[in-house]
């Protein structure tokens, strides 16, 4: 079943539970789905399953950004609910790849690169966005990137980063966790 037509079910369930946040996401997709569909350019036969997935992530980094500003300012309530509309819209994603697991992804990608450290970062950058695409957003990828870049640079090349991995995923730990 497409996107679309999961959303329409998920929104006439949502109806009859009368559970107000669900709804309240997944019109927010619908609408999304709507607006993308019929833009100028948009193709006859809907939306393909990258640019549904697209769609999907950038819902999901509007929340994530919306809840990191009302945190900031203190709204808990305005927080909660963005929190909950972005648990829905992740129900639609891919499963997200773990610190540990992106790191080895990463360490393999810059491997496989060539990657020799920081002047190699847009390299690096353009195959993990592509094989990564849905399983990671781009902002927790650069991150990591630029940290292995960093730790590649100051470490002296490719064979001494495996030593370095346990200490870049307890850094991450601090930083994401």
């Amino acid at each position: 079943m497409a996107l679309k037509e999961t959303i329409d079910a998920g929104i006439k369930q949502a109806m009859l539970a009368k559970d107000k946040v669900r709804l309240t996401a997944l019109r927010s997709i619908k609408s999304q789905i709507l607006v993308a569909e019929t833009a100028e350019g948009a193709s006859a036969n809907g939306l393909s399953a990258d640019q549904e997935l697209k769609l999907l992530n950038k819902a999901a980094k509007q929340r994530r950004d919306s809840a990191a500003t009302y945190k900031e300012q203190f709204r808990s309530d305005l927080e909660e609910t963005e929190l909950a509309e972005l648990a829905i819209i992740e129900e639609f994603l891919p499963q997200q790849l773990t610190e540990s697991e992106l790191v080895e992804k990463l360490v393999g990608i810059i491997q496989r690169t060539g990657a020799k450290g920081p002047s190699d970062l847009g390299k690096v950058m353009g195959v993990a966005a592509r094989e990564l695409s849905g399983q990671a957003d781009g902002k927790r990828i650069s991150e990591v990137v630029s940290l292995l870049a960093f730790v590649v640079g100051v470490v002296g090349g490719l064979s001494l980063l495996s030593a370095a991995i346990p200490v870049v995923r307890s850094y991450l730990g601090e930083l994401f966790g």
